[in-house]
């Protein structure tokens, strides 16, 4: 029988598949079998959404180069849009599935349409402003929904700014209330539709970076200059990697969003951004298993050290500086190295 050769990133992105598929059927059975504590069910949703964030921000930051402080930005939007549709949807559609399908499409599609327009002055910076600039719009976009008013009635939709001056009719239903957000949001997310949001990021992430524009934008990230004498189109493949990773954005922020029953744009704020780079940044630059790892991981660990009580956050802190010192570490790193597959064909070709 003839052996199968694969290539190191066709086994890496199989080895990812494998362990996103592993945890699953894990957890599955654990809820299954009722060995699954409430505090770990109420956090399956958000853990998947805050993975499929992490993996987005690393296609910008790791395959790309190019920090982006504005992520939760185009979280925000994905929420509220597909919360919205949603709801709207709620006496068209019968069953939730299909609404929460159509949720995550449409928190794409938006992000997706938002991260297009943010990148056309954006993309043409790069370092330290690029990051700046994309911080000051993910703040844009959250002021934007903290005073935006957005309502349904007989006549169709009504949209205000700054205060609310719909003037629905008396059956009519406010959706978005400015600083008050969505309230009374239907739960419809679940695990099984989250896990399979995070395949689908990952097949997009794996298959783009194996492709010719997925060498290109490499190729950017490794040497812009150089790139661009050989006729790469800079711009054009920086705001390919970019939609895309907005657009994820977008749809885990529709899976989060319709995990709780009240969503408000406070929580998608500077912080947010911060905390899904540090899922990055701690998983590796361009790993997207380590970063489902760190945000799985970081997601779980505030819930697990609410025992220590008001001292929870410091220890929160004092783990992740120690995990970050030893992920840091040339001879912890080296050992950890010996178990990567494909080691020892690499050894062998030299």
């Amino acid at each position: 029988m003839k052996k199968l050769n694969l290539t190191k990133a066709s086994r890496r992105s199989f080895l990812t598949y494998g362990v996103v598929i592993l945890a699953f059927l894990i957890l599955q059975g654990l809820a299954a079998a009722g060995a699954m504590s409430s505090m770990l069910k109420g956090l399956l949703v958000p853990i998947c959404a805050y993975v499929v964030m992490a993996i987005s921000l690393n296609l910008t930051v790791g395959v790309l180069g190019e920090l982006s402080l504005g992520h939760a930005g185009f979280m925000s939007v994905g929420a509220f849009t597909g919360v919205s549709a949603a709801l709207v949807l709620q006496d068209l559609v019968a069953t939730d599935e299909l609404r929460l399908l159509c949720a995550l499409a449409v928190g794409a599609v938006f992000a997706g349409v938002v991260g297009f327009l943010v990148g056309i002055p954006v993309l043409r910076l790069n370092g330290d402003y690029l990051a700046i600039v994309t911080l000051a719009f993910g703040e844009i976009i959250k002021s934007v929904f903290n005073n935006l008013y957005f309502g349904l009635d007989a006549n169709g939709f009504h949209l205000s700014l700054l205060d609310n001056r719909l003037n629905m009719e008396p059956d009519g239903r406010l959706i978005i209330g400015g600083p008050m957000g969505i309230g009374g949001i239907r739960k419809i997310a679940n695990f099984p539709t989250g896990f399979v949001l995070i395949l689908i990021c990952l097949i997009i992430i794996f298959n783009l970076v194996n492709s010719r524009a997925g060498r290109a934008i490499m190729a950017i990230r490794d040497n812009r200059i150089a790139a661009e004498s050989v006729g790469i189109p800079i711009t054009r493949y920086k705001m390919m990697a970019f939609v895309t990773s907005a657009a994820m954005a977008g749809a885990a922020g529709a899976l989060f969003a319709l995990n709780f029953s009240t969503v408000v744009a406070n929580k998608f704020d500077f912080n947010t951004s911060i905390l899904v780079l540090v899922f990055v940044v701690l998983g590796g630059l361009g790993n997207m298993m380590g970063s489902i790892v760190a945000a799985a991981a970081l997601t779980a660990l505030p819930e697990a050290l609410r025992q220590f009580a008001d001292y929870r956050m410091l220890v929160y802190a004092i783990v992740l500086i120690l995990v970050m010192l030893i992920r840091n570490n040339p001879t912890i790193r080296g050992f950890f190295a010996r178990f990567r597959p494909g080691r020892k064909e690499e050894e062998a070709n030299g």
